[in-house]
């Protein structure tokens, strides 16, 4: 009795979970316009949200997106975060989304990232708000980026990278670059030097905060999700706790940094002064880390790629005086390391996607995208594409010595919302690739590789075994 009991039950649950599914599919699909993209809404309430976001090698497509692609088209139609959505592999039609920013798109992230953001946000915000804090950050990394006293400030970190590696035959790549970055960028913002306590307490925030970014946003103690919001609200108490102490330094007339620059203009309020210094850092830290564990993977595999950009950097060297500092002429003569750079963005997917929303309904070549529906532009699906890329899923920086290349990737976005940190991050990963190619020689795990969560990490922190440069001559000889 009891069994049949509780086969009762199960065949109740599995009764209206049936019924339900029917009833909400009808509900998501009722008045459909016929010229919508192919596709399949998934399952009741989370549609192809778990699949969409099962991670898979950040240098490939992943499951999801070959299958649909294969079956449907570069665009299709899915239910996804919670809403119906037209999903874009296509790189026109991607770059027509991100030009009609706030015209007909306008970005459109999940509610519950916005626990983790901040109202103030670059991701999050629009209209005026999003001109002027992004002026904000475009005029700060726009003075930056060639300063002798930046390029300086990378290099010196930098080089001091490569010296804490001198005794060691392996290290953990992606820990260490990223330790590189955010004390790099809490530096630059904030002059919060590496050994202060401040800094390694907002890089562990970080993590934290990263690996709940992306995460379901399941609320509950314990959860990627819950650690995440806590950890954005210790990063802004930090810097809270800075800013009132910058105040005061305003008052007698010091400008040294950053923080402090945006406090003398008193053009934003105190929120939104903690939200702008976490968007950079965000951007500084964790694209440039990634950047450059990407390129070092990818360089681990492509011997003949790393011949040549060290020959490059070689002869950088040898044309400064008694070891001088680089500084921005040098910068211009790195041509192939930013072929380079440019390829690893293309492999290995930094951003995967965006999130937009289609303000009105929208009529784009066959495709029809509704009014309040979800569009997701896929920078992956455009990136991998044979028709846009010969061999596309081989690393080779050769390919942009054509300049048309340029036109087929969008690694750092596009239109108004164009990364305001693209060109910082290509100088400290430019830099940083100086010293490293100069001073060690390195090889990779065979079982070690990038994967897309969508954040990209590697599955065991891209463990290098090293070995100076000059050791390595000294065998070959």
């Amino acid at each position: 009795m009891v069994i049949l009991g509780f086969l009762s039950i199960v065949l109740s649950l599995i009764l209206g979970l049936g019924l339900a599914f029917v009833i909400i599919h009808r509900f998501l699909n009722r008045n459909e316009p016929a010229n919508l993209p192919n596709g399949t809404m998934g399952w009741p309430l989370c549609g192809e949200t778990l699949a969409f976001l099962k991670p898979h090698r950040s240098n490939s497509m992943g499951t999801f997106l070959q299958q649909r692609c294969s079956k449907y088209g570069k665009v299709f139609k899915s239910h996804l975060f919670g809403s119906p959505a037209i999903v874009s592999c296509d790189h026109e039609f991607n770059l027509f989304i991100l030009q009609n920013e706030e015209k007909l798109f306008q970005a459109s992230y999940p509610t519950a990232m916005h626990g983790i953001l901040g109202k103030f946000s670059l991701l999050l915000v629009s209209g005026d708000l999003h001109k002027k804090l992004r002026s904000i950050a475009v005029s700060f990394i726009a003075v930056s980026k060639s300063t002798p006293s930046f390029l300086h400030c990378v290099e010196k970190f930098a080089i001091s990278m490569m010296e804490s590696w001198k005794e060691c035959k392996e290290v953990t790549f992606d820990k260490e670059v990223r330790k590189f970055t955010l004390n790099l960028m809490v530096k630059t913002l904030m002059s919060i030097e590496p050994e202060e306590p401040a800094a390694s307490k907002i890089l562990k925030d970080f993590r934290t905060y990263m690996k709940g970014f992306v995460s379901l946003p399941l609320d509950y103690p314990g959860s990627p999700y819950s650690k995440a919001v806590k950890a954005r609200a210790r990063l802004s108490s930090t810097v809270r706790e800075i800013i009132k102490e910058r105040e005061k330094e305003i008052n007698a007339g010091l400008k040294v940094d950053f923080l402090d620059v945006i406090l003398s203009k008193r053009r934003l309020t105190d929120e939104e002064t903690v939200s702008i210094v976490l968007d950079i850092l965000l951007g500084g830290y964790e694209t440039t880390s990634t950047l450059i564990s990407l390129i070092v993977y990818f360089l681990g595999h492509a011997p003949a790629a790393l011949e040549t950009l060290k020959k490059e950097h070689e002869a950088i060297r040898r044309s400064k005086e008694d070891g001088k500092p680089l500084d921005w002429e040098d910068y211009q003569k790195m041509e192939f390391t930013h072929n380079v750079i440019s390829e690893a963005m293309r492999c290995g997917n930094v951003v995967k996607f965006v999130h937009r929303e289609a303000l009105q309904d929208v009529k784009y070549k066959e495709y029809f995208i509704p009014s309040g529906w979800k569009v997701l532009p896929v920078f992956t699906g455009a990136h991998f594409d044979p028709s846009l890329h010969e061999n596309p899923f081989e690393f080779n920086p050769w390919r942009w010595t054509d300049k048309a290349t340029s036109k087929k990737v969008v690694p750092f976005g596009g239109g108004p919302r164009l990364c305001p940190g693209a060109d910082l991050a290509k100088v400290v990963t430019a830099f940083f690739l100086h010293h490293l190619v100069l001073s060690y020689r390195w090889k990779t795990k065979a079982d070690d590789f990038p994967v897309a969560y969508p954040y990209v990490e590697f599955r065991r922190g891209l463990l290098l075994e090293i070995e100076a440069a000059q050791a390595m001559m000294g065998k070959e000889g």
